[in-house]
């Protein structure tokens, strides 16, 4: 298959994971970004951003006639399939990782059969791993029965899969190996790539590699089936739960943004991000997509991982929070430049770490609080430790709400008064006020009402623009700014208010271009970076509660369907969608899935019942 400067399109992936850590497979069967052993670890195999120095794992027909690639997940798994059909015969590529739902290991699996189903075909299979973001380099031992690479950190080790028919022979390519190998309708051969140390390659009977295979889609049907949506678009729904489910860190439930570095939001441009890591605004939004889909162990895990965080009390200037940590709870996430890798088709600088993990962001306090408020409304209830880290996140924002940050989108173009901050922090006092009402348990209510109120004049003197006749992105300003949308979700406004429907027309105007959202404009609101951005995926699908809460049921419905037409072939989301339609930034991302889900829930709910009726509220809104 041809790509553009040899770069397969984003959309072109496929995520397998085992619930510590996850790759990407092409459509032209190459694993071309996996990190090992953990989410946030270097990579070991990262042709994704540099296709020359950063290492892949191919598997692919050899032949120098048409090939035809499909690629789809066995139905209610993640288990990845692709097929590839030539005028000689079809071969099916079946990709998995058996799942490690318990400790943290640095042993993990990818499991690679090739099964020919018609006709006969050739193909090659190449392994040529790069550890630490190709920085390092590796010797290799070969013997009959595979292959181990040793890596300055850990090894990995080439299994082969044999079913009695034939086995892959691999030859040395440098510290690199490949194999050809020819097979006929009803043979098949594979290989487990597996990390660790003190390995001994072994040849593997097809009959284990299809226990580890049963295993896993036992896995993925029964987690499925605690579902309880039943909705008009299940399939999307449940896909996206999945990709969430591969996202999440299972020994301390933590969620990553994205499992991948890197991805440009502009193909040639420097907005280029690490998100492999946890936010803590994208960890308290999963709360509530999972348990609107029922999944409350999902939940609790996330309320133990945040009061572990702020019981460390160890944010910049005695915050109760930073804004992201690793998956195990550390936060040390120092940004620095991969100069040695050109980048996604040349998007530089390649970054890993993230600058803004030190940033003054007041929202992330009202999101943690949401999310806890709602997941103890369905019995997901908070312990005493769980509360008192309730009470120090309100104790610190008693003191600093009114302080200027830097906003839900990280923007490197200076601190200002965002409305999004104060709307948020308006939400964390509410919350914690409701909590300790309707349980009776200790906190500073009066204290924690009377800044509600102040942050609620606040924003509606300061933070809505008479001009635009909006709600815009910092108080004073005239910027409009998607973040808003979250208004009526959070019960800060009623959305059959004047000023609401006044704001919704304005970023009708200025932010939405054919059912897509844009955060805002950089060239109005400058960011502090160059180039521009697509339409984020978040925004758009917050722009379909946002229209249903507003009573336009028809167009909702519209926009929601249209942004299911950008799924990749898998159903898959990345950060954003570019200009003609391609899939732009990290990929796939927590925050496209989560707001997809939420958006399909409470639609659903409004079309069986009417405009401003949720299925799963926050908190009790002031709706009509």
């Amino acid at each position: 298959m041809a790509y553009p400067d040899d770069y397969p399109p984003i959309a072109e992936h496929g995520l397998i994971g085992d619930l510590q850590t996850a790759a990407l497979v092409t459509t032209d069967g190459s694993v071309d970004w996996y990190c090992c052993p953990r989410f946030d670890s270097p990579s070991v195999f990262g042709a994704l951003l540099d296709r020359r120095r950063g290492g892949f794992f191919r598997i692919a027909p050899d032949t120098d006639g048409e090939v035809t690639r499909r690629q789809w997940y066995f139905h209610d798994t993640a288990v990845l399939m692709t097929r590839f059909m030539t005028a000689d015969g079809v071969g099916a590529l079946y990709d998995f990782m058996p799942v490690r739902d318990g400790a943290a290991t640095d042993r993990h699996e990818i499991v690679r059969v090739l099964r020919v189903v018609r006709g006969t075909m050739r193909f090659t299979v190449e392994c040529r791993p790069r550890f630490d973001y190709g920085r390092a380099g590796h010797t290799t031992e070969t013997t009959a029965e595979g292959v181990v690479f040793h890596g300055p950190e850990m090894d990995v080790c080439l299994h082969t899969v044999v079913d009695g028919g034939g086995a892959l022979d691999w030859e040395r390519d440098g510290p690199d190996v490949r194999a050809s190998i020819t097979l006929s309708a009803g043979q098949a051969v594979g290989t487990v790539l597996e990390s660790g140390s003190g390995l001994q390659p072994r040849r593997i009977p097809i009959g284990e590699a299809d226990e580890r295979f049963d295993a896993t889609v036992e896995f993925w049907r029964t987690w499925l089936e605690r579902s309880t949506y039943v909705g008009r678009w299940r399939e999307t729904v449940h896909r996206s739960a999945m990709s969430l489910k591969l996202m999440t860190y299972a020994p301390t439930g933590a969620l990553v943004a994205a499992p991948t570095a890197g991805l440009p939001e502009q193909v040639g441009g420097e907005r280029n991000w690490d998100y492999r890591y946890t936010w803590i605004r994208d960890a308290s939004f999963s709360v509530h997509a999972l348990l609107s889909l029922g999944y409350t162990e999902e939940a609790a895990a996330f309320g133990r991982w945040l009061a572990d965080r702020v019981g460390e009390h160890d944010g910049p200037d005695g915050r109760p929070l930073r804004i992201m940590y690793r998956v195990d709870g550390s936060a040390d996430l120092t940004e620095e430049s991969l100069g040695h890798l050109e980048g996604y088709r040349g998007s530089r600088p390649v970054r890993i770490g993230n600058g803004a993990a030190d940033q003054m962001q007041l929202d992330i306090v009202g999101e943690a609080l949401d999310s806890l408020y709602l997941a103890d409304r369905h019995a997901v209830r908070l312990d005493h430790r769980g509360w008192q880290a309730v009470r120090d996140m309100l104790s610190w924002l008693c003191e600093n709400w009114d302080q200027v940050d830097e906003g839900i989108w990280e923007t490197r173009g200076g601190a200002k008064d965002f409305v999004y901050g104060r709307l948020m922090s308006w939400v964390a006092f509410d919350r914690a006020t409701r909590m300790a009402r309707e349980r009776a348990l200790p906190g500073d209510v009066p204290g924690w009402t009377t800044r509600r109120d102040a942050i609620y004049d606040q924003v509606m003197t300061k933070g809505f623009d008479a001009g635009r006749q909006a709600f815009v992105q910092y108080l004073g300003g005239d910027v409009l700014d998607a973040a808003v949308l979250m208004m009526p979700r959070a019960g800060f406004v009623v959305p059959s208010d004047p000023l609401w429907h006044s704001t919704l027309e304005a970023i009708d105007r200025t932010l939405v271009s054919d059912g897509l959202v844009f955060r805002y404009d950089p060239s109005a609101s400058p960011d502090g970076l160059t180039g521009t951005e697509g339409t984020f995926s978040l925004c758009s699908f917050w722009y379909v509660d946002a229209l249903a809460r507003s009573g336009r049921l028809g167009d909702a419905r519209t926009a929601f369907e249209k942004m299911l037409t950008y799924a990749n072939h898998l159903g898959l989301y990345s950060e954003e969608i570019g200009a003609t339609g391609e899939q732009l930034g990290n990929f796939p991302q927590a925050f496209s899935h989560l707001a997809l889900i939420s958006a399909a829930v409470d639609l659903d709910h409004q079309l069986d019942h009417g405009p401003g009726r949720v299925a799963h509220a926050s908190g009790p809104h002031r709706l009509t």
